[in-house]
């Protein structure tokens, strides 16, 4: 199920749209998560990854920006990632279409908040089962969402650290990961020369003491 969603501009964090499924047979209270989901937007920038998972206890904070907006969600933890991220992009599309020229210029929040009708006809889309046996095909021509990035919402938000960071981090380790494995490879070289001169040596050594031994 999908919660919550909201879409935002990027270079400041405005809410430009929002739509809030309430959960009557949980009884799930999520205003905390409605201030989660603010405080996460001001935190995204240019440098941010495009797309992130944030795990939030048993539930799941999914972004996509593309083109100075981003369109968030909040859904259960079982929710297909893909599914996720296709309604995010579906969302975005026709977001954008529709009011892409004039994001830049507004300056009240939830400017388009007429948009909640097309959130709530899309939401119901991929949440419904049979829709979701109809999307199966499209789920198998979205993007890969393997190699997304995955934090904890409450550790991002507790450091206080924009979201561009976790994609510093992550390069980071690539480049520490690929280093490692030259580092590694180089040693595994330099040992078999090693090995080898070793050899050639005791070789040598054996072939001398043998030549003066019979002279």
């Amino acid at each position: 199920m999908i919660f919550l969603t909201m879409i935002a501009r990027v270079a400041d964090g405005l809410p430009l749209a929002a739509s809030i499924q309430e959960d009557e047979q949980s009884g799930r209270d999520l205003q905390q998560y409605q201030s989660q989901a603010k405080r996460l937007l001001r935190k995204l920038n240019a440098q941010s990854p495009d797309r992130c998972m944030l795990e939030a206890g048993n539930m799941n904070f999914y972004y996509f920006i593309a083109q100075g907006v981003c369109c968030l969600c909040l859904c259960e933890a079982s929710f297909p990632k893909k599914m996720a991220f296709g309604y995010l992009e579906d969302l975005h599309n026709e977001f954008y279409e529709q009011y892409g020229r004039r994001v830049p210029t507004v300056t009240r929040p939830y400017s388009f908040i007429e948009f909640d009708t097309y959130i709530q006809k899309t939401n119901k889309s991929y949440v419904d089962s049979r829709a979701r046996r109809h999307l199966s095909n499209i789920n198998t021509e979205l993007q890969d969402v393997q190699r997304i990035m995955v934090a904890n919402i409450e550790e991002v938000l507790q450091r206080g650290e924009a979201l561009s960071a976790l994609d510093t981090k992550a390069t980071n380790l690539t480049s520490l990961a690929k280093n490692y494995r030259n580092d590694a490879k180089c040693l595994n070289t330099r040992s078999t020369y090693a090995k080898t001169a070793a050899v050639a040596v005791f070789f040598i050594t054996l072939i001398i003491y043998a030549r003066f031994w019979w002279l």
